[in-house]
This record gives C-alpha cells, structure tokens and sequence, in this order.
C-alpha cells in the first residue's frame, strides 16, 4: 500500500520521467533549428537540471523500497503504472491527457525558476 506522500512522491517522478523523456525526443530535432544555437543551451540546463531532480527522486523512493515496474497502455486515454513497493505490486491508471498537461506545466515552472 502507497501513502499520500509516497503516492506524490511517485507522481512527481513520473511527470519528470515523462518530462525527461519528451525533451530528450525535442532535443535531436532542435538541430534542425535555424536558432538551434539559442535552443540547445536552454534545453541542455533543463535536461540537466530534471534529470538530477529525477535521480533525487528515484533514491528516495528507492529508501521507501518503491520502485516503477513499468508502463502499459490501457487504450489511447489511459495508463497503468505498475509500482513494486514493500508490501505488494500496485497498478495505477492514469489519464494520458492529464499527464500530458501536468507535465506542460511542470516543464513550464521549471523554465520560469
């Protein structure tokens, strides 16, 4: 069973995986910008700055002994998110769209610091 802080804890690494993993996609075809000189710079710090974040995150959820399994899609509006945690597997369904938006804001926030 997942607490309500582990349970933001989970979230907020999913959504900087998630987040992580879009801008590392974003990124090979910033060579194709005719500014990539002004983009890669940004998108460099960003990448860093989520992927040390996601490390943090990962090693304390590592300490609660819960770690991601993995990702299946449900069909094209949902996820589930299999966790391993001390206790027993937990699969979580999560809404595609909502992940989408809640990491547009995450990386948006992360921009504006």
């Amino acid at each position: 069973m997942i607490k309500a802080d582990e349970r933001q804890l989970l979230h907020k690494y999913l959504l900087l995986e998630l987040a992580v993993k879009s801008l590392q996609i974003d990124y090979k075809k910033t060579e194709q910008f005719k500014m990539k000189i002004v983009f890669q710079p940004l998108m460099d710090t960003l990448l860093k700055d989520l992927r040390q974040e996601l490390f943090n995150l990962k090693q304390q959820l590592a300490q609660l002994r819960i770690r991601v399994v993995g990702w299946q899609p449900v069909d094209e509006y949902f996820s589930d998110v299999q966790v391993a945690t001390a206790g027993n597997d937990v699969v979580l369904r999560y809404a595609n769209q909502a992940l989408k938006t809640q990491v547009e804001k995450l990386l948006i926030n992360q921009i504006n610091k």
